[in-house]
C-alpha cells in the first residue's frame, strides 16, 4: 500500500486518476485498445418463430448460432471502457452424445483490448423458475441500467435508462443467459421445453451452454464466475457441482437473494416462519414501528436473530406439539421488534409473510420482493399481490423490447418472453431423493472438488421472498468455511434497484474478484 501511495503522489491530473482506477480494479491493468478506433456494428435479423409452451421445440435444421455484434462505451470511475455486445444464440449439446439439446439466447458484454484467455467472465441468470435474465441484465451490472427510484412508487415512467457507473465490466466480462422457455431460448427436437423444466435438467442445459460459450470464445483458461439470483441460486449450487465434475473449474460463485433449501423455507413447506422474523424486524424499523427505534440496523437485527433462536423457535415447537400458548412476554417482544401487534401475533403465532405484508400497515399492502414498497389496498399497484413486482414488470419489459432492436441491433419476429408462468407449474422439483430441492450438498461437493472456489452471498434486509436469516442458516450447514462470505444491504430481493446499496454492493463484488484471482 505505501508503494501505491508514493506512485500516486508522483502523478498528476488524469494520470493519477487512471492509476487509481487500475488500483481499484486489477482486471483493468491490462493495456486497453485505442478508444479512437471505430468498429462496424453487425445487425442481425432473427426470422425464427420461437415457441415457449411445454411441448414446443425447434427442428435442428432451423437452429442457428447467429448473433448481432454491436459496440459501446461505458464510463466507470470517470474513464471510458469500450466494449463489444454479442446478442444471439448458442447451441447447448448433450456432453455424452453430442446431440443438440436447446438453442439458448444470451447477451455478452466483453471489454475491448483484453486477452480473452486471461479476462474473467461471469455468467448471470435470474430464477423463477420461468424467469428470463431481464432483471439482472437491465437492473444490475451491465453497461446500462434502469433507474427505478426504488422503493418509491411515484417516479415518472418510463424509468430512465442510463450509463451504469456501477457496471462490473471494469472487472469482468458479462454474459446474461435466458433459461429454456424464456427470452428467445427453446428446446431442440426431439426434446421439448419441458424436458429442461426441472432442477437437474435445467442445471444440465446451463452447463452445456457454458461449455459451448467457453469453447467458441476461447475462455477455457479465463477465471469463471456464476452469478445467480433467487431460484438462480439453487441452480448455481447444482450447476457449480456439474461444472466442477465436468472439468470446467470455477473461480467464484455469487448467490443473490438465495433459496438454497426449499425444505427450510416456511413459504414452501408450511414449516416455521421464524427465519422471516429478522426481515419483519427490518421492515418494521423502516416504517418506524419498532420500539425503541434502532440507531443502526445490524445490531438490532442481531437481537432479532437471537430472539428467534432463543425464544421463538422453542415456543413454536411447544405450540405445535402440545398447543402450549406462547408466553405474553414473548408476544410483547415480537411486537416491539417488528411493530406487528401482540394480539395479532397471538392469533397467528407462526406468522407467514403474506399475513404480515397485508396487516403491518393498516389499509396498505407491502411488497414481497421489497417490503418497503407499499400500495393502498384496492389500488392498481396492489392488484396482483406484490406492489414491488408490479412496479417494475411492465417498465422492464418495455425497455427490453426497445433495447434489443435499437441498441443491440438484434431484431426478432417473436416477442421476448420475460416470464413463462407455465414453467413453474410444470417444474420437476425433485432432487437427490427429496420432493423439494436442498442444494447445500451440491455446493459442499463443488467446494470439496475445488478447494479454491469462493462463495459470496448477497442479501437484502427487506426481502420477504428469500429472507436473509434463512440463507444464513442454510449456509451455516457448511460449517466454518473460509471460502464463504455473507453480505447484507438495505433493499429487497433485487438489491441493485436501491441506489444507496449499489456502491457498497459493487465494492464488495470487486473485492471478491480481487480476492479470488
Amino acid at each position: 500500500m505505501p508503494m501505491k501511495r508514493t506512485l500516486l503522489r508522483s502523478l498528476t491530473g488524469g494520470a493519477r486518476l487512471l492509476a487509481l482506477a487500475l488500483c481499484l480494479s486489477p482486471a483493468l491493468a491490462q493495456p486497453a485498445a485505442p478508444m479512437a478506433h471505430a468498429k462496424a456494428d453487425q445487425p442481425y435479423q432473427d426470422n425464427t418463430v420461437y415457441g415457449f409452451g411445454a411441448g414446443d421445440s425447434l427442428p435442428a435444421a432451423q437452429v442457428s448460432e447467429g448473433a448481432a455484434i454491436t459496440h459501446g462505451k461505458v464510463w466507470i470511475h470517470g474513464f471510458p471502457i469500450a466494449y463489444t455486445a454479442t446478442t444471439g444464440h448458442l447451441t447447448a449439446a448433450n456432453p455424452q452424445t453430442g446431440q443438440p439439446e436447446a438453442t439458448v439466447f444470451y447477451v455478452a458484454y466483453t471489454a475491448d483490448g483484453y486477452q480473452p484467455e486471461k479476462r474473467p467472465v461471469t455468467f448471470f441468470y435470474n430464477g423463477g423458475p420461468g424467469s428470463s435474465s431481464i432483471w439482472l441484465h437491465l437492473g444490475s451490472f451491465a453497461p446500462k441500467r434502469i433507474v427505478t427510484g426504488d422503493p418509491a412508487t411515484t417516479e415518472k415512467q418510463p424509468f430512465p435508462f442510463v450509463n451504469n457507473k456501477q457496471s462490473l465490466l471494469d472487472t469482468s466480462d458479462l454474459v446474461f443467459i435466458d433459461a429454456v422457455g424464456t427470452g428467445f431460448s427453446e428446446a431442440i427436437s426431439p426434446n421439448t421445453n419441458q424436458t429442461f423444466w426441472g432442477v437437474d435438467a435445467d442445471a444440465g442445459v446451463f452447463r452445456d451452454f457454458i461449455t459451448r460459450y467457453v469453447q467458441v470464445n476461447r475462455r477455457a483458461t479465463s477465471p469463471k464466475y456464476l452469478f445467480g439470483e433467487s431460484y438462480g441460486t439453487p441452480r448455481t449450487d447444482v450447476l457449480a457441482n456439474l461444472l466442477e465434475m465436468g472439468g470446467i473449474p470455477l473461480t467464484g460463485v455469487m448467490l443473490q437473494s438465495s433459496i438454497l433449501n426449499y425444505n427450510a423455507n416456511g413459504d414452501m413447506n408450511n414449516g416455521s416462519f421464524g427465519g422471516f422474523i429478522p426481515s419483519y424486524a427490518a421492515t418494521g424499523a423502516f416504517f418506524k414501528m419498532v420500539t425503541p427505534p434502532p440507531a443502526t440496523l445490524p445490531p438490532f437485527l442481531d437481537h432479532a436473530r437471537a430472539l428467534v433462536a432463543g425464544q421463538f423457535e422453542p415456543a413454536l415447537r411447544a405450540y405445535q406439539t402440545s398447543q402450549t400458548p406462547p408466553p405474553a412476554s414473548l408476544l410483547t417482544q415480537l411486537y416491539m421488534n417488528t411493530g406487528y401487534p401482540a394480539a395479532q401475533w397471538q392469533t397467528t403465532f407462526n406468522l407467514d409473510e403474506t399475513t404480515f405484508r397485508s396487516n403491518l400497515v393498516p389499509g396498505y399492502l407491502l411488497g414481497r420482493y421489497d417490503a418497503r414498497v407499499i400500495a393502498a389496498n384496492g389500488s392498481p399497484l396492489a392488484a396482483d399481490g406484490d406492489p414491488s413486482d408490479t412496479l417494475i414488470s411492465q417498465p422492464f419489459a418495455d425497455r427490453m423490447n426497445d433495447y434489443l432492436p435499437h441498441t443491440l441491433k438484434y431484431t426478432a419476429v417473436s416477442a421476448y418472453n420475460v416470464v413463462n408462468n407455465d414453467t413453474i407449474n410444470d417444474w420437476v422439483w425433485t432432487h437427490d431423493g427429496l420432493p423439494m430441492p436442498d442444494t447445500i450438498p451440491d455446493l459442499a461437493s463443488a467446494l470439496f472438488l475445488n478447494p479454491k472456489l469462493k462463495v459470496l452471498s448477497l442479501n437484502g434486509y427487506h426481502d420477504l421472498a428469500t429472507p436473509f436469516y434463512v440463507t444464513e442458516q442454510d449456509l451455516g450447514r457448511l460449517g466454518t468455511v473460509a471460502n464463504v462470505q455473507i453480505t447484507h444491504y438495505p433493499g429487497g430481493h433485487m438489491i441493485y434497484l436501491y441506489d444507496p446499496s449499489r456502491k457498497p454492493m459493487k465494492h464488495d463484488l470487486v473485492k471478491f474478484y480481487e480476492r479470488t484471482m
